[in-house]
């Protein structure tokens, strides 16, 4: 008898069990049964590697009934006899091809049903397989069970404990197909999973038995036979549902174990003070908070003064207000003798946030200077374009603790940079960053305190998202927008169906700076020597129903053509992700001051820019991005007093798939409704991103857009144990559902994009 944990050349033999682990990693029982069939074939289903038409090359495998057979010879001499076989009945035709055919003319019967397996040839439009293996299940002359050598010989060695023997193993009413390889077929596969589960002992179920019934679960081992061997349907279902159920609570128990795990440690306590710098902060503020900041200002504050370090998502619409709460959080810290830093994922955003941090700190931020306040502390920046003498004079601002607040890009990570007082660490724009970036950061830490972690999204994140790749923080969310914020007007620009639209937006633009306002014009490539299939910065969430390999415009030949011929005249900035950071900042600070008219640029603005004159912006080639990221270049506008315009100019038609996501973007400015239509639309795979993928985060049956119910009622499972067993010590089964995911490291690579 075998156990899960045993190695499969001891069960299988090292014949069977090596091209198991060389083409998937397979090496124990458990890998091999977690290997669960992607499809079930019932009668005559022709089956390649994934769901499209078999194509030339691919290896496919399908049982099928012989419809014809017919002898034809060589033309060679001395002439040689081959048999053509038709399959089905099938548009295009399939057939199969045996030479050196004085075996199988006597097999192969017109009325036989046979399972077969090769490599797709296309001729004349038709599929052929040219001598492939087979194995006949059923036979008008009584050849059951014969076939090519190895298929013959796989039918020999499909011996059950429960009885079934030879032929019967494949003689079924469905057949599981796995994901195989030109040398591991699946029915390779199927016969070695049904050799282990003939020898497997019974599987001791992970949840408690409380759980099964309360959910009215399969049991775990009924669950493993049955996903590969039931040929009911409603048994199948039930069997992929507790494996689901399995994957959810395993993946939220991992993301508990964290979560509380961290509630464990020590944390730098804040208490909130009646003087200092956040008190002084919050009165000398030109604005009023809104009722949404005052709440989650609420929430954070006291997490902050605890003695346990926060762990919290800030997720809000774009120019929700989210950077001055996290200010006043991080002054809470300051006030405290507490140092804070902010990570950003470029040095637009970073040197955008200094700057803003800077005036609303005033003389807050002046510590040390003439008119700096008696609280004062510094606000630092670094950037990896700074010269050595820069970085070395800020980093000794921090390491003395002189600086209160630093901000910077990756640049904060490096091991030269040390804290004197590291208190509590925000990141912006999640998703550009991974749990090892902010963790390192976090790690600068001394004194043995593990320090405050706030991280700040403008995408909003659907529900199931929320829970699974960001299931390790707590989530604040911020829907209010701030008084006086105008509305922006979106529109769609159908180009090849109207050009003149597109000359519009053209004047469109003139008319704005006429009134002395700013614009925006947006490309997805930096030049024509981008690749065609791929916008600028490699930074984008561009869906993959573009047609072909169609340029997209280029910004570089885009600035020249615009400023001599349609927006001639105009006072033109160029912006893109191969400037310097001195010209990224000389150019961002000519528009900020109005010096500039246009900035013609790629999405190396999509976050952070603040120029509240900007009232027009043109999405040129708009379908190359997807609707989080055309929601997030639209926030650049609409952040002043005035009306705001966002013209979005595609050259597909308003028929095609891109057009339709077009026009609900252009339909809504509410992004969490968005966001929810961008999961649907492109799916978990594409909104997150390979490695924050259903597949990428180790889940085989669960899928974040389609199971949200399970994922849900997981979330609430596990937060009921950890209520009735705060130290979470006494669930072997529950760790062992994590294992996978703890693992192979995948819960600290969840959020990486």
């Amino acid at each position: 008898m075998a156990g899960l944990d045993d190695r499969l050349d001891y069960v299988l033999g090292a014949k069977a069990a090596e091209p198991l682990e060389q083409h998937f990693g397979i090496r124990t029982v458990n890998d091999l049964l977690r290997h669960y069939p992607r499809k079930y074939i019932q009668g005559s289903t022709v089956l390649s590697e994934d769901d499209r038409p078999p194509q030339e090359g691919d290896h496919v495998t399908f049982v099928e009934t012989i419809t014809g057979v017919s002898a034809r010879w060589t033309n060679r001499k001395p002439a040689k006899m081959y048999l053509v076989v038709n399959l089905g009945y099938r548009e295009p035709k399939l057939t199969a091809t045996f030479f050196n055919a004085n075996y199988t003319k006597n097999l192969l019967a017109e009325g036989a049903k046979v399972m077969i397996s090769g490599e797709i040839k296309k001729f004349r439009g038709d599929l052929q397989l040219t001598h492939p293996h087979f194995l006949i299940l059923e036979s008008p002359n009584g050849q059951e069970g014969k076939g090519s050598r190895a298929m013959v010989r796989l039918s020999a060695a499909a011996k059950d404990a429960d009885g079934v023997t030879g032929l019967d193993a494949f003689r079924r009413d469905s057949l599981p197909i796995y994901s195989a390889a030109a040398k591991l077929q699946s029915w390779d596969i199927y016969l070695c999973v049904r050799q282990v589960l003939a020898v497997l002992d019974p599987v001791e179920d992970p949840l408690p038995d409380w759980v099964v019934r309360r959910f009215d679960l399969m049991s775990e081992d009924e669950a493993l036979r049955a996903i590969h061997l039931a040929e009911n349907a409603i048994e199948r279902d039930r069997a992929i549902h507790r494996i689901r159920f399995d994957e959810s609570v395993g993946l939220q128990w991992a993301l508990a174990r964290r979560r509380y795990g961290e509630l464990s440690e020590s944390g730098p306590a804040a208490p909130l003070k009646d003087s200092g710098v956040r008190a002084d902060l919050l009165s000398r503020l030109p604005f009023q908070l809104t009722d949404g900041q005052l709440e989650v200002l609420d929430v954070i504050s006291t997490e902050l003064a605890a003695t346990r370090p926060m762990s919290r998502m800030l997720q809000g619409e774009v120019g929700s207000g989210k950077t001055v709460v996290a200010l006043l959080g991080m002054a809470q810290l300051v006030d405290a003798g507490y140092q804070c830093a902010l990570l950003a994922p470029t040095e637009v955003l970073a040197e955008q946030h200094a700057r803003s941090m800077r005036n609303m700190l005033g003389p807050l931020a002046m510590a040390g200077q003439l008119g700096g306040a008696e609280h004062a502390t510094r606000v630092a920046l670094l950037t990896g374009s700074m010269t050595a003498a820069q970085k070395r004079e800020v980093r000794e601002e921090i390491s003395s603790g002189q600086a209160g607040i630093v901000i910077g890009t990756h640049a904060l990570l490096q091991d030269a940079v040390e804290f004197a007082q590291l208190g509590m660490v925000v990141v912006d724009e999640q998703h550009r960053f991974g749990v090892e970036q902010r963790d390192t950061l976090r790690a600068k830490a001394t004194g043995g305190i593990s320090p405050h972690l706030l991280v700040m999204t403008a995408t909003p994140i659907p529900r199931t998202i929320a829970l699974t790749v960001y299931g390790d923080l707590a989530i604040s969310t911020l829907r209010e927008l701030p008084k006086g914020r105008q509305p922006i007007t979106t529109k769609v620009i159908f180009s090849k169906v109207k050009r003149s639209w597109l000359d519009r937006a053209w004047e469109r633009i003139r008319e704005e700076v006429e009134r002395g306002r700013q614009a925006y014009v947006v490309a997805p490539r930096i030049d024509e020597d981008d690749d065609a299939r791929h916008p600028d910065d490699g930074d984008t969430d561009a869906p993959k129903d573009r047609e072909g390999a169609r340029q997209a415009t280029a910004v570089l030949p885009l600035y020249e053509r615009l400023g001599i011929r349609e927006l001639r005249g105009l006072r033109l900035g160029l912006m893109h992700g191969k400037l310097s950071g001195e010209e990224k900042d000389a150019v961002m600070t000519a528009f900020r001051a109005g010096e500039v008219d246009v900035l013609v640029c790629t999405t190396v603005i999509e976050v952070g820019v603040d120029v509240p004159n900007a009232t027009v912006m043109v999405v040129l080639d708009a379908d190359w991005f997807g609707i989080s990221q055309l929601h997030q270049l639209r926030g650049r506008i609409g952040r002043g007093e005035h009306a705001s315009l966002c013209l979005l100019e595609t050259k597909l038609p308003p028929t095609s798939r891109a057009g339709r996501r077009l026009e609900a973007v252009a339909d809504t400015l509410d992004g969490f409704a968005l966001a929810d239509l961008d999961l649907a639309e492109r799916r978990e795979g594409d909104v997150l991103g390979r490695d924050q993928s259903g597949q990428g985060m180790g889940l085989r049956l669960l899928s974040l857009l389609e199971h949200r119910e399970i994922i849900e009622t997981a979330r609430l499972l596990c937060d009921e144990i950890v209520a009735d067993d705060p130290t979470l010590s006494n669930h072997p089964g529950m760790d062992r559902l994590a294992a996978h995911f703890v693992e192979h490291e995948r819960i600290e690579y969840l959020d990486k994009s």
